[in-house]
């Protein structure tokens, strides 16, 4: 005998949400208009910076971070690995692609850091996350375009949407983690000390946290970065769009240089980052 189930009208439901959430065009606009001022802000100072200028502000950078440690090898992986993009001109597609990956990861901390400290706080806020967390994390990100292309049109915007959604479970996760991690005995301390949960928070829980919190830093960066070619698809600008038209065309050279370029730009925020994370002060 046959038993017959009628098909779950999932994708139809999902399509209504979508299509109900679309009349909100004041919103969407005004996020459109903030994040595109930030993306704007950020590639007016990249354009704004000679190249050279530009170039001596990373090695800096990286030299205060690594003041302790072994930096040499670094700083000329830097300073060749720069002035290789310049020379295969793609330096303007590389501060696309930076700009991409900054303003992604500045949102993501900004939302990301909270709800991490929400979810160490309440162990309900952090079961009602988790399984958000993992559906963000592991959806193909292809699935994301859609939404953002619907909400907020093609450009550098929808792509950072995405890499935020794409990016952020990282930050949130290892947030709660590290504030988690912290030894009981050092909050019995700060309570006896008639600290507020504010105090213990700022002086001694998120600075305790900070290796496992620039942890999580460092991987949203990185995620942000891995969307770059797949936000091409949908109009953000950089060294993604370099990579989609190599392939369009089947042009290998094209498309194994600009993905060099990425590769390059990719060592360079990963061990600043991770510089930083073990930077003694």
């Amino acid at each position: 005998m046959t038993i017959l189930i009628s098909k779950l009208p999932l994708s139809d439901w999902v399509n209504s949400f979508v299509t109900w959430l679309t009349q909100f065009t004041g919103f969407f606009n005004g996020i459109t208009s903030f994040i595109g001022g930030i993306v704007n802000g950020f590639q007016w100072v990249f354009d704004l910076l000679p190249v050279w200028l530009f170039i001596v502000i990373v090695l800096a950078i990286t030299w205060y971070a690594t003041r302790h440690g072994k930096k040499w090898g670094l700083l000329l992986f830097e300073l060749a690995g720069l002035l290789l993009i310049w020379n295969l001109d793609y330096w303007r597609d590389m501060t696309q692609t930076l700009t991409l990956v900054l303003t992604s990861s500045l949102i993501a901390l900004v939302i990301g850091i909270p709800l991490g400290i929400l979810m160490a706080k309440s162990h309900t806020f952090e079961a009602i996350m988790k399984p958000i967390l993992d559906l963000m994390q592991t959806m193909p990100a292809f699935v994301y375009l859609i939404p953002a292309v619907a909400f907020f049109g093609i450009g550098m915007v929808p792509g950072v949407i995405s890499s935020v959604i794409f990016a952020m479970p990282p930050t949130v996760r290892m947030t709660n983690l590290g504030i988690r991690q912290v030894p009981v005995d050092l909050i019995e301390a700060a309570d006896s000390y008639g600290s507020t949960s504010w105090q213990k928070l700022i002086k001694v829980q998120l600075p305790l946290a900070k290796s496992t919190l620039m942890a999580g830093v460092n991987q949203s960066m990185m995620l942000s970065l891995s969307m770059v070619v797949i936000a091409s698809m949908i109009g953000a600008l950089g060294l993604g769009t370099q990579v989609y038209f190599a392939v369009g065309r089947n042009n290998a050279g094209n498309g194994f240089t600009a993905g060099l370029a990425i590769v390059i730009l990719a060592i360079i925020l990963d061990r600043i980052t991770q510089a930083f994370n073990r930077a003694k002060h």
